[in-house]
């Protein structure tokens, strides 16, 4: 039995829906055997309106967790989540070139949920220059692809195709803008682009509001994808269907958010 790997570099959560917590139980979901280099502690303040505290690691921490991860070779894909300063996106890119990986996925984290501006604005162009060439596929949702194109404000499908162009030029063989509920239609969108084609991924909106994790799950789902040896347009596809699922099955965690159900698409809660 040969059981794919799969990493994630990403930022904890401690709530459980997203972050490398979310991209952990989908590698699973998927059969793939999950591994993880935390870049950053992200808490949450029930008493201060659910008020985020972003915490980096130290980039020195990031490279020793990911020399025990690949001391044993080469993961079978990997993604990107939150990775909190400059020098844990330099650490990434160089363990990426060190150790030749490929099926990368790389989730151009900007913003936690529910905010609304850039973390780290110069982590965003350090993104951009450092990882984007590397990329197999980049996963941005409108905010993120319009940070990442220059051209800002997302409200369209044609906004979307304009910003996949650009993004492309920037080095990533494929882009898949996260359209989700913030588009404006009555479809949850995703648009894949190649560099000449454009296709198209949408299912009903879904009504429920606990969806937090849900675009760290589709990373993290594409990723596991590709390991198992997927064709990136197949990857994007059964990760459409997995988060749907996930967001369908979501369930309220407190009076602030409701995660989405990663066990959903298997219906886990039904193995033991």
């Amino acid at each position: 039995m040969s059981i794919k790997k799969t990493l994630t570099i990403a930022g904890s959560d401690s709530s459980g829906g997203a972050g490398l917590q979310a991209d952990l139980k989908t590698f699973e979901e998927y059969g793939t055997f999950g591994f993880s280099a935390i870049t950053t502690i992200v808490t949450m303040d029930p008493d201060n309106n659910w008020a985020h505290g972003v915490t980096p690691i130290d980039a020195k921490l990031v490279r020793e967790q990911l020399k025990t991860i690949l001391s044993g070779g080469p993961v079978d894909a990997m993604k990107t989540g939150m990775l909190g300063s400059i020098d844990i996106i330099k650490a990434t890119r160089e363990v990426i070139d060190q150790y030749d990986l490929k099926n990368v996925v790389i989730d151009p984290v900007m913003v936690c949920k529910g905010e609304d501006e850039l973390i780290q604005p110069e982590n965003a162009t350090a993104i951009r220059d450092l990882l984007l060439p590397k990329a197999i596929i980049t996963t941005p949702n409108l905010f993120e692809a319009g940070q990442l194109s220059g051209l800002g404000k997302l409200t369209t499908i044609d906004d979307m195709k304009a910003a996949a162009k650009k993004i492309i030029d920037l080095g990533a063989k494929y882009v898949v803008i996260k359209g989700g509920k913030a588009l404006k239609s009555e479809k949850a969108i995703d648009l894949l682009y190649d560099g000449q084609d454009f296709t198209v991924f949408e299912v009903d909106k879904i009504a429920a509001s606990h969806n937090h994790g849900a675009g760290c799950t589709f990373a993290a789902a594409i990723t596991a994808g590709l390991a198992k040896g997927m064709s990136v347009p197949e990857a994007v596809s059964k990760a459409k269907d997995f988060v749907t699922a996930a967001i369908k099955e979501g369930f309220p965690l407190n009076q602030f958010i409701g995660p989405v159900w990663h066990g959903a698409y298997n219906q886990a809660e039904k193995r033991i």
